[in-house]
């Protein structure tokens, strides 16, 4: 069972319409071709329950009846609280709930360094600041897991029983380019294929669609 984390920006108009110009029909057609593509390939998907264009994948791809959407919440948070996620987590779609189970990542911390590692892909939906600091900070984690800096030794199920970075193939990272407006910082690609981490940079719903089948086979 593959489970891919959903990561990208939260401020919809400042980001998607402000930033990249696209337009809010364009915008939401790329949401349901992404969700389409997702409910056909991938098992489950995971991604924080806020606002964003993840969230937005996540309530179409219920649409598509994609099997299983999990969310991750600092639960137990005390210097931000999750107060502003409360109707995330609880939301519907035509009487279904959104999400269908969730993963307790304890506090802001914790959830900001390992939500993408609950995941066997990770699908970069937008460079925010947000996002850029989840997806690095998952690399770092994942070159602890792989021995990549020997004076610090750990393990996933250390961290949580859900971990899945690197457990069925090497860790994965697929760019959706329309959301973006280059590619990653080359440092930050050079040193994710020292990990012998993946990277694909897909421009289409379509080139996604191939590039989860690559990543499965």
């Amino acid at each position: 069972m593959a489970r891919i984390s959903l990561i990208g920006a939260g401020n919809i108009k400042f980001h998607y319409y402000e930033l990249l110009c696209i337009k809010e029909e364009e915008f939401n057609t790329q949401i349901k071709e992404i969700a389409k593509v997702l409910a056909e390939s991938i098992n489950e998907i995971v991604l924080l329950p806020d606002n964003g264009a993840p969230f937005e994948v996540a309530k179409r791809y219920k649409e598509f009846e994609g099997k299983q959407v999990i969310g991750t919440v600092p639960y137990s948070d005390t210097d931000f609280g999750i107060k502003h996620l409360q109707p995330y987590i609880t939301a519907e779609l035509n009487g279904q709930k959104v999400f269908d189970e969730f993963i307790d990542t304890n506090n802001w911390y914790k959830q900001d360094l390992t939500c993408c590692i609950y995941g066997d892909i990770i699908l970069m939906l937008g460079n925010s600041l947000g996002a850029l600091g989840e997806l690095v900070y998952a690399y770092y984690l994942y070159k602890l897991f792989i021995g990549d800096k020997p004076e610090v030794k750990t393990i996933r199920e250390k961290i949580h029983k859900e971990v899945r970075a690197g457990i069925n193939f090497p860790f994965t990272t697929i760019v959706y380019m329309p959301f973006m407006k280059e590619k990653l910082n080359p440092e930050i690609e050079a040193y994710i294929k020292k990990l012998k981490g993946n990277i694909f940079y897909v421009n289409n719903s379509e080139e996604l669609k191939s590039t989860i089948k690559e990543c499965l086979t």
